[in-house]
């Protein structure tokens, strides 16, 4: 397996809101899109990385899912200054986490937790 992770999906409840704040949070622009008739805002990648996205999906409730992690790579105190004007609250602050780097916690506007790292390179 070349990675653990190949995608991943974040419930949402309000398509517009959620990507506002993940935009202003990370300071980059998600695509949106249609899937399966179901409405997407896709995370920036380089092919052939590895990505995910919002997803509007009646039959999922925000705040039940699995703990992501976004890249935050050499960002995470920048985005972090960013929490609050996102409307984000940070659940665990920038914490190290030995030769992995740092991490960070938040809460997004919908109700999930979701994770930050920064590899300590």
């Amino acid at each position: 397996m070349k990675n653990a992770l190949n995608w991943f999906e974040i419930p949402v409840r309000d398509m517009d809101r959620a990507v506002a704040s993940y935009e202003r949070l990370l300071g980059t622009k998600l695509r949106r899109e249609a899937m399966g008739g179901l409405p997407y805002a896709v995370f920036a990648h380089e092919e052939p990385g590895i990505s995910g996205a919002l997803v509007q999906d009646p039959r999922r409730a925000p705040g039940r899912g699995a703990l992501v992690y976004l890249n935050a790579e050499g960002e995470l105190d920048a985005i972090l200054s960013r929490a609050e004007e996102a409307k984000v609250s940070v659940v665990l602050p920038k914490t190290a986490i030995g030769k992995d780097g740092f991490i960070a916690i938040f809460a997004d506007t919908e109700g999930n937790r979701i994770g930050l790292n920064s590899p300590d390179h």
